[in-house]
């Protein structure tokens, strides 16, 4: 199928399921009859096959309700995943919506962290590209889109991806934006997310880090290393001006 008329036909579905976002409580008034409640419910359902590819795609009220969708990891970025939206299929309609469907790729941040550069290593070596991910969105910050990351560890649980780098001392919580409106759920996240840093704080991983005895002695001379230069340099300058 020709580009612009995929185009066209996303286009129309997502109007279509956009009209049924704002109008279902009208009709529901209007029609008792199961049938026209049924189709509306239907065309609402729309974008959960609909494969997002901006962060203006995503319906607000997907980001209202968090609503966890799926992606595939195409890179690693400075503050989290580039990803390919996966939208719900079914076999009868796949081909079809292959059809329609255009690329483009999501931004994700981690919500609730700042990421040190090792926890940027260590992502590139857990997350590989072509990994499935799945994605609580929070907040639409223009183009990008803060979340909750959850992945499939060692194969078989699925743990917090936000979770894990803080676990690992590999960066430290920020206030997670967004969820003024969800007082709830913000709270649940954000004790999540303080657990688990004070978790690495305890154990003294990754920034938390104490350093050795060797360490410390290495780095006091260093320190003293540098020190001795700056009185060298500072005696060098006051003889030349007594010159």
């Amino acid at each position: 199928m020709p580009e612009q008329s995929r185009n066209v036909l996303g286009g129309y579905l997502s109007q279509v399921g956009q009209f049924a976002d704002e109008h279902i409580h009208v009709v529901q008034h209007l029609s008792t009859g199961l049938a026209v409640v049924g189709v509306v419910m239907f065309a609402r359902s729309i974008r959960l096959f609909t494969k997002f590819t901006s962060a203006a795609e995503i319906p607000d009220r997907f980001i209202e309700k968090n609503v966890i969708l799926r992606g595939r990891v195409h890179h690693i970025t400075r503050n989290g995943l580039e990803v390919e939206h996966i939208p719900i299929t079914f076999p009868v309609i796949s081909t079809l919506q292959r059809r329609w469907q255009s690329d483009g790729h999501l931004m994700l941040r981690l919500a609730g962290l700042q990421m040190t550069d090792e926890g940027r290593i260590w992502l590139r070596e857990q997350i590989k590209p072509s990994h499935v991910v799945w994605f609580q969105p929070l907040r639409r910050d223009n183009s990008i889109i803060d979340c909750i990351v959850r992945f499939k560890k060692d194969g078989f649980f699925s743990v917090s991806l936000n979770e894990e780098i803080l676990r690992n001392g590999l960066g430290r919580t920020v206030n997670i934006e967004g969820l003024n409106s969800n007082p709830k759920l913000y709270w649940r996240l954000q004790k999540k997310l303080l657990r688990a840093e004070l978790n690495a704080l305890k154990k003294g991983k990754g920034i938390w880090k104490e350093p050795t005895l060797l360490e410390k002695i290495s780095n006091d001379l260093q320190r003293y290393k540098i020190l001795h230069n700056m009185q060298i340099l500072f005696s060098w300058i006051k003889s030349l001006r007594k010159k």
